[in-house]
């Protein structure tokens, strides 16, 4: 009884917190984040130590109930399968990348409210994870709205056993979430809590006209929730004020960059030279210029100590405090300067300056008031 008491004044302060940071307004998404048990999806996940590897945290952990109940991200599996959970139980931490989570409330609070859902939507849940989100989705729509796919059969598995175990049964899918789930569309809001390099066609096809897509786009620098209404086959509509960054869809991960910013350490410069704009403004998601350079920096992955950017051509940048190093085809923090000019000759707009169009044959950002578009890659 002690433990359930804990739990829900937990629940309460987080809910209570959620309330007055202003990401969550609709009553009955706060009713649901009071009533549905994190804790009952977090059976175990894993807690990044200081020195970058992971240790497990189970039910049985003091902090357990304390640590589900942070504004965080609690990362449920590590390199793609559950080795690494057993090997952590085993030893006590391991080292690895996250692939399943569950996402920060906050973020989750921000997508909930942008759905924008009425009585009687049918909502498609890509990427199911720890079933969390879909109890969420299920105790304001009901279990029959709301399907709910992952490309994982364990974590789905896990996900039905724990949504089941607490009292809600939505349709829940293996499959690969990039094709969305043709048997039970058209979908009046289609939610995706993974990020995609590209708006799947799949995901037009299945949303009703009229219908919400609500996702975040696969940009190491100027990743961002977009929610855009569909009608026509595309889909048109903004990029959020509020950002959010997630794990990538499977198919949509830069399974390159890893040796890229590896080489990056090393490898020798075709030229060096001092530079007056910090790594920061273009990394830093806080930064107001970050969403603008990742426009023209569109398929750049990062890396740190030192800040590094490499590029699928083979294009990289070495950040050395006031010194640059670069090499490959393009100069690609010359790139980021000019674009930092181009930022501020436009008045610095920030994120939610955008639109963003989805159509069958191409997808672009474009600024308001200007015809300026940046078309994905």
């Amino acid at each position: 009884m002690e433990c359930v008491d804990v739990a829900e004044n937990l629940r309460g302060q987080l809910v209570d917190s959620l309330l007055a940071a202003n990401v969550l307004r609709d009553p009955r998404w706060a009713e649901a984040f009071r009533q549905v048990p994190r804790h009952a999806f977090l059976a175990g996940f894993f807690v990044q130590r200081p020195d970058g590897t992971w240790e497990p945290v189970t039910s049985e952990h003091p902090d357990h109930l304390a640590l589900v109940y942070r504004n965080e991200v609690c990362v449920t599996q590590l390199n793609g399968d559950d080795r690494a959970w057993e090997q952590a139980l085993a030893t006590g931490s391991v080292t690895g990348v996250p692939t399943s989570s569950s996402s920060m409330p906050t973020i989750m609070a921000i997508m909930l409210e942008a759905l924008a859902v009425a009585p009687g939507d049918h909502v498609l849940e890509i990427g199911t994870g720890t079933g969390y989100n879909a109890a969420l989705l299920s105790h304001v729509l009901g279990d029959s709205r709301v399907t709910s796919i992952d490309v994982d059969p364990g974590v789905l598995a896990r996900a039905a056993d724990r949504l089941a175990a607490t009292g809600y049964h939505p349709t829940c899918v293996a499959g690969d979430g990039e094709q969305g789930y043709a048997p039970r569309a058209p979908y009046d809001r289609i939610l995706g809590t993974c990020a995609v390099s590209r708006i799947p066609s799949a995901w037009l096809e299945q949303t009703a006209p009229g219908g919400l897509i609500v996702t975040t786009l696969n940009r190491v620098i100027g990743a961002g929730l977009v929610r855009l209404t569909v009608r026509d086959g595309q889909g048109i509509g903004r990029v959020l004020l509020e950002d959010g960054r997630f794990m990538p869809l499977r198919a949509h991960r830069q399974s390159w960059a890893d040796d890229a910013l590896r080489d990056a350490l090393t490898a020798e410069p075709a030229g060096s030279r001092t530079t007056l704009l910090p790594s920061r403004a273009v990394v830093d998601p806080s930064s107001g210029f970050e969403f603008f350079a990742g426009l023209t920096l569109s398929e750049v992955a990062t890396g740190a100590d030192p800040i590094r950017l490499v590029h699928p051509d083979g294009s990289w940048v070495r950040h050395r405090g006031a010194v640059v190093d670069q090499g490959g085809p393009r100069a690609l923090w010359d790139e980021a300067e000019a674009a930092y000019r181009q930022w501020r000759a436009l008045g610095k707009p920030r994120r939610h300056h955008f639109t963003f169009t989805a159509t069958p044959t191409e997808q672009y950002f474009a600024l308001d008031g200007t015809t300026l578009t940046w078309p994905l890659p």
